[in-house]
Order: structure tokens, then C-alpha cells, then sequence
């Protein structure tokens, strides 16, 4: 299959997501979570281990997209933390389930109850996009000095895309955006330029012996080379990051569900936006020196 002469069906596919998240988000709102909007906090001492699954199925009745935590050394502290600000006759009620399920006593177990501000305030966030911003122009520089421009600007493309599919992801599937989700954005970056990188080796290698081709050839061979490899990188990252989505706490599935998108995102760009995207800068540029890589097609 000539991955780069279909590069508009992949374009497509990847401006169709973020279109339509970014829609979704205009007109919805982007769902940040309590990190960003602050709210309320609740700690109940159940005296006994419970699954979060039985004390979602109480506090869902009042806010399906609160925290839930499990606190002390045995765990037995239920932590509650919800972007809606509980007045104190809402409280009083979830604590009664709570209190009516598992004999509770509202002096003794209802430890402690609160409003917060947001954890992640202004200064926070200007400064994770200052690292985005800090992070694309160093591997920009890193790229061109080790290849050549074209490829740096092709690679931020990728990385852009990214970013904006797994926001587009959050944005469809109104998964709240919490402290966790800046963390593993940064980490993305990091793992998909990695990808990005072997396929760009793969085809500065192949210009040196492929110089009668022409750039869409020598890309599209170069993928095919690096394609299992990429695939299998990618899957054996998946299974462990999947492992920790299933088996991991509430803040560690928080961390771990904007990985998985990026990373499958992350794979998918290397090889279809970062190599076509390169192929029609080189081809741009071979058009206003009037130098056809390939003398044969004219």
C-alpha cells in the first residue's frame, strides 16, 4: 500500500477527530476537572476496605464524576472530591448513605468536609505550556541539527496533532481534564517524537542510495521498513499502560488513559502525518528550485 499517495485520507481522518472535539468543546465547554475548578472535599472513616466500585454506585447520585479515594493504612478512609460545591444539607445526605449502609456515626466517622480551590491555578497552567512550547523548539532545533529543517517542521506537526487528538478525545468523550492529563501530555511528546525520529533515520539512510527515487518512493519504502517495528513498540507500551489503566487507583488510571490515546495517537502520526507531511515540504521545495529528485518524470 503507497502510504504517502493516500496522505489526504489520513489527513482527513485526523482533521475529522479534532473537528469534531473541537466542536464538541465550543459548544459544550471543555470538562475540566476539580485540579482546574476546585469544589468540594468530604472524608468518611468506614472502618473497612470497600471496592471503589460499591462507593461510586452512593456518591454517582450526586456527582458521577467525582474523585474517589481510599486514605489511611488500611485504606478505610473514604476521600471525596467533587467539582460541585456541596452546601452542608448535601453533605449531611451523602454522608447518611454512607452512615445508613454501614452504621456509622456522624460525630465520629464524618471526619472532615471542605471546599478547595483549584489546584492547578493560572500560574500552573501558563507554565505547562510554556514547557510544551520549550519542549517542541528544543526537538525542533535537536531535529534540524541532526537532519534538516523540513523534518523538525514536519516532526511539531506530529506533535501537534497529538495533542490535539487526545484533547479532541477528552473532548468527545467528556473525560474530565485533571493535573494528571498535563503530565502525560509532556510525556507524550516525548514518545512520539521517539517514533518520529527512527521512521526520519530510516529514510535520511535511504536518500543516500535511493537518489533515482523520489521523495513520496523513498518515504513510502522507509515506512514499510520501520512499520512492524513501530507497531510492536507500540503494542508491548499499550499492554502495560492498559494493565496500569485496569488494575491502577483512581489517579493512576487519571495518568494513564491520556497515554493510551497519545501513544496510539503517536503511532498513527509518524507514520501517516510526519512522513507525508515531510514529503510535500521536500516537494514544495524541489518545485521552486526546479529540481526533480526523479529526471525520468517530468
Amino acid at each position: 500500500m503507497n502510504i504517502i499517495e493516500r496522505r489526504k485520507i489520513w489527513f482527513a481522518l485526523s482533521g475529522a477527530v479534532i473537528a469534531i472535539g473541537l466542536i464538541i468543546g465550543l459548544f459544550s465547554g471543555i470538562n475540566l476537572g476539580i485540579d482546574f475548578t476546585g469544589g468540594a472535599l468530604m472524608e468518611i472513616e468506614v472502618h473497612q476496605e470497600l471496592p471503589v466500585s460499591e462507593i461510586r454506585e452512593i456518591v454517582n447520585e450526586f456527582d458521577p464524576n467525582a474523585n474517589i479515594n481510599l486514605l489511611g493504612r488500611d485504606r478505610t478512609i473514604v476521600q471525596i472530591r467533587s467539582t460541585i460545591d456541596f452546601d452542608n444539607q448535601e453533605r449531611l445526605e451523602i454522608f447518611g448513605k454512607f452512615q445508613e449502609k454501614y452504621d456509622l456515626d456522624l460525630k465520629e466517622d464524618f471526619l472532615r468536609a471542605q471546599q478547595f480551590g483549584p489546584a492547578v491555578g493560572r500560574e500552573i497552567q501558563n507554565r505547562a505550556l510554556i514547557s510544551v512550547l520549550i519542549s517542541a523548539l528544543g526537538m525542533l532545533a535537536y531535529i534540524t541539527f541532526r537532519f534538516e529543517l523540513r523534518f523538525g517542521f514536519a516532526a511539531i506537526t506530529a506533535l501537534i496533532h497529538d495533542i490535539l487528538i487526545v484533547i479532541a478525545v477528552y473532548s468527545i468523550f467528556r473525560i474530565p481534564i485533571n493535573a494528571p492529563f498535563v503530565a502525560a501530555v509532556l510525556t507524550i511528546l516525548g514518545y512520539s517524537i521517539n517514533d518520529t525520529i527512527v521512521v526520519f533515520d530510516r529514510i535520511r539512510e535511504n536518500l543516500k542510495f535511493m537518489k533515482k527515487n523520489n521523495y513520496e518512493q523513498v518515504a513510502n519504502d522507509s515506512i514499510k521498513q520501520t512499520i512492524v517495528r513501530s507497531i510492536n513498540t507500540s503494542v508491548t507500551t499499550l499492554i502495560t499502560i492498559v494493565a496500569l489503566y485496569v488494575l491502577g487507583v483512581e489517579q493512576i488510571r487519571q495518568f494513564a488513559l491520556p497515554l493510551i490515546a497519545g501513544v496510539v495517537s503517536g503511532t498513527y502520526s509518524s507514520i501517516f502525518i510526519a512522513s507525508p507531511v515531510w514529503v510535500m515540504l521536500k516537494e514544495m521545495q524541489a518545485k521552486k528550485t526546479s529540481y526533480n529528485p526523479n529526471p525520468e518524470t517530468k
